[in-house]
């Protein structure tokens, strides 16, 4: 008989002393990548901010604002080697639950239209376009618009409490 040992994960509140393997992870995934001083701050103001940890090693985080009734997913990122697997699914699905216990009515969120992974995620989690953020993210050359999206969280509950 052989046993299987299965990868010890949790899912916990960032702190600063993570900021070193998420800034790889950040780096890793972007052209344009958000800064210590950036992931310092949101911890600073304590914005809810998370990481996912396979076997110790974080795999992903997340940072979302929340205020007057409103939640703001500030970023999402997998590691590359983990992604299609449902950790950003998980993760998302934790991160609206944190709104849910703030009261939230309205989760936000912008997401660069040349990212189809991550619209077909949102729009599978209920979230639909209601705009567009001219010149919002940088590019090689210029800007690049964003894509407004939102989820009214009273539909999300309705849509995944089964």
């Amino acid at each position: 008989m052989s046993a299987v040992l299965q990868p010890r994960t949790e899912l916990r509140p960032m702190i600063e002393a993570d900021l070193g393997e998420v800034l790889a992870i950040e780096e890793n995934s972007y052209d344009f990548p958000w800064t210590y001083g950036i992931f310092r701050d949101c911890l600073h103001v304590k914005y809810p901010c998370w990481v996912y940890e396979v076997d110790d090693e974080i795999i992903a985080y997340g940072v979302m604002s929340i205020g007057g009734g409103e939640a703001h997913i500030l970023t999402l990122v997998v590691r590359h080697d983990y992604r299609g697997q449902g950790v950003g699914r998980m993760l998302m699905s934790h991160l609206l639950t944190v709104a849910g216990h703030a009261k939230v009515d309205t989760v936000l969120l912008e997401v660069r239209p040349s990212n189809n992974a991550a619209i077909s995620l949102y729009q599978d989690l209920g979230f639909n376009e209601i705009g567009v953020r001219p010149n919002y993210y940088p590019a090689h050359r210029g800007r690049e618009n964003a894509i407004i999206m939102a989820l009214a969280l009273s539909q999300y509950d309705q849509r995944f409490q089964h």
